[in-house]
């Protein structure tokens, strides 16, 4: 079954988890405050590298589908379009006042039902949860760059999260061709589980770069072989920030 899915931020992670969501056949509005974010994040799903477009040229999905999705997905300046939603994704940038404000404000204007989760890549779920009067709907959900390749969904339960929720969220990545793992939140570690063992390896990485041992494209392409890995740490790093060129 379809749902009404909202999506705070147009930028790389924001519209790709718009248009994954939208593929996956549910109705997405995707809302930024910004008018070049949104018209870039809509050219993005359009015709970017891992957009819609190129998905058909790859024969990863039908025109027929490719159009529907985009029937489904809205980039609008109107943050009303949220709130009569059956979840919010948050994907604004990675500061935790501005995520607390975010979810202090989507806590009073979204329905009551609706629930509230965090593309958050470490901050503390719990952190979010305690902003709001709705703690048992608010849940971290960590999405991978670029979002319609990579199968994470890092799913983060604080304590006061519900059984339905997470449940609801599960089901959601699952359909979305995800691969939900539900970890427990860790408020006083940043990264929880991916992020803390990605940042250990990049400190690493870089570590032997400053030693002239290897560049980084050396230590990459190292990595990439060694390891199968569709990209180097150092590379990782640069594309969740900028994009994918």
């Amino acid at each position: 079954m379809g749902r009404r899915v909202g999506v705070l931020g147009a930028g790389v992670m924001g519209s790709g988890i718009a248009q994954v969501l939208a593929a996956a056949g549910h109705d997405v509005v995707c809302h930024d405050l910004s008018a070049d974010a949104l018209a870039a994040g809509e050219a993005n799903v359009r015709a970017g590298r891992f957009g819609l477009g190129t998905a058909v040229e790859r024969g990863k999905l039908s025109a027929k589908e490719a159009d529907a999705a985009l029937r489904r997905l809205c980039f609008t300046g109107d943050v009303e379009r949220l709130y009569d939603t059956d979840v919010v994704v948050e994907a604004v940038p990675e500061r935790l006042d501005l995520k607390v404000t975010v979810f202090r404000d989507l806590d009073r204007r979204c329905r009551q039902d609706t629930i509230l989760a965090s593309n958050s890549s470490g901050f503390p779920i719990s952190a979010l949860a305690a902003a709001t009067d709705r703690p048992d709907r608010v849940i971290g959900w960590h999405w991978a760059s670029p979002a319609p390749v990579m199968k994470l969904a890092e799913i983060v339960r604080a304590p006061s999260t519900s059984d339905a929720t997470t449940e609801f969220v599960v089901d959601l990545a699952e359909g979305a061709g995800k691969n939900p793992v539900v970890i427990k939140d860790a408020p006083l570690a940043w990264g929880y589980v991916a992020n803390r063992v990605y940042f250990a390896m990049v400190c690493e990485a870089a570590r032997v770069v400053q030693e002239g041992v290897a560049t980084a494209e050396e230590v990459d392409q190292l990595m990439i072989d060694c390891f199968r890995w569709p990209t180097g740490p150092l590379a990782m790093t640069r594309g969740a920030g900028t994009g994918w060129s």
